[in-house]
């Protein structure tokens, strides 16, 4: 396992895996149990996820030490008002004394109010790192100059089709790493059969998967693949044991659109999300 430390002087794994849409029906907890006996030490999860309580499950019955195990969360769009209780909320149905990381999921409504929050939570010990998810260059230029607590990350959509270099460039300036989701372009056919990474694929024995997850944290990004087969599980993580040529990454950092799926800078986007995706208090 690689690790990268965070402008707070924190470590974390380089690969976590990711639970968005992994039902709480006792499918998020097999495959977190799944993904821990293969040897993840990061588990990605949010408020909005409502699969929470199954994750914590899963980090107890492992049988592994807590501190061993690194946990993020999310603060859902509902909860900006009163952030603090958000927190306790996620620690409660993780049964947990603290979190890793704490997000604040997206960048809507009122985000200082929730940033605020989150870091009162970091200074109580809550929480260990806090950061950010979903913000553009637009959102970012007008979020930093408001805040005196850097993000530790920002989460966004990632991957070899849609690099997001103008945020990327703007972060880097105050050493804020990029966490991906959708690290393999969610499921894009195009993507996931590209004759380019094949072919590199080929030289080291890897599928397309591998070689895309290995460019992204050659980067220096922070990579949250989800699967809830445990073939597919295992594979993600073999990534550590091969490293692409700069002539190959190079090769790759060309096949990007700059054509992300979603837009954050979209009018109403934040409303359109507070509608579709609720969570039960």
């Amino acid at each position: 396992m690689e690790y990268i430390k965070l402008n707070d002087g924190i470590e974390i794994p380089a690969i976590g895996f990711g639970t968005f849409l992994i039902p709480p029906d006792g499918s998020t907890y097999r495959a977190v149990r799944e993904a821990l006996e293969v040897g993840y030490r990061h588990i990605d999860t949010a408020t909005v996820y409502e699969n929470e309580e199954e994750v914590g499950r899963a980090v107890r019955d492992s049988g592994i030490p807590r501190e061993e195990i690194f946990i993020t969360s999310k603060l859902w769009l509902s909860q900006f008002g009163d952030p603090q209780k958000g927190v306790e909320r996620s620690l409660k149905k993780l049964n947990m004394d603290y979190i890793d990381l704490y997000l604040v999921h997206q960048p809507y409504f009122d985000v200082l109010n929730a940033w605020k929050g989150l870091e009162a939570a970091k200074k109580e010990g809550k929480i260990r790192s806090i950061g950010v998810s979903n913000m553009s260059p637009k959102i970012w230029n007008e979020f930093i100059p408001k805040i005196e607590t850097f993000p530790s990350v920002n989460q966004i959509e990632c991957n070899p089709f849609a690099q997001q270099k103008a945020v990327r460039m703007l972060m880097a300036a105050d050493d804020v790493k990029v966490e991906c989701w959708g690290p393999l372009g969610q499921g894009n056919k195009d993507l996931l059969t590209n004759e380019t990474l094949r072919l590199i694929g080929e030289r080291y024995g890897k599928n397309i998967g591998q070689v895309i997850l290995r460019f992204e944290t050659q980067e220096g990004m922070i990579v949250l693949p989800k699967s809830v087969h445990p073939e597919r599980i295992k594979s993600n993580l073999e990534i550590f044991d091969f490293t692409l040529t700069e002539d190959e990454m190079n090769v790759i950092r060309a096949l990007d659109t700059d054509k992300p799926s979603r837009n954050p800078d979209e009018p109403g986007r934040g409303e359109y999300l507070s509608k579709k995706f609720t969570i039960v208090e």
